[in-house]
């Protein structure tokens, strides 16, 4: 079942990849900097796979954003 845009999941994950992009970070930058695997991070972005509370802290660390960043819906702009 694909996640929908009101999903935390959804919102997590298109979070992260706006962000880590804004950055200038590639997926492999990101998972050395915030100590999370390479490909947990590609399946963080397409929303197939749900994260601990403390890798959510990491990734807003590595990232430099508050949590809250990472979980709330962005319109654009």
């Amino acid at each position: 079942m694909r996640n929908k845009p009101t999903d935390i999941i959804f919102i997590f994950s298109t979070n992260l990849r706006r962000i880590r992009m804004q950055k200038g970070f590639s997926q492999r930058e990101l998972s050395a900097r915030c100590n999370v695997d390479n490909a947990d991070i590609s399946r963080m972005e397409n929303g197939d796979i749900n994260i601990t509370l403390r890798t959510l802290e990491q990734l807003a660390n590595a990232l430099d954003v508050a949590i809250l960043e990472l979980l709330t819906i962005h319109h654009q702009q």
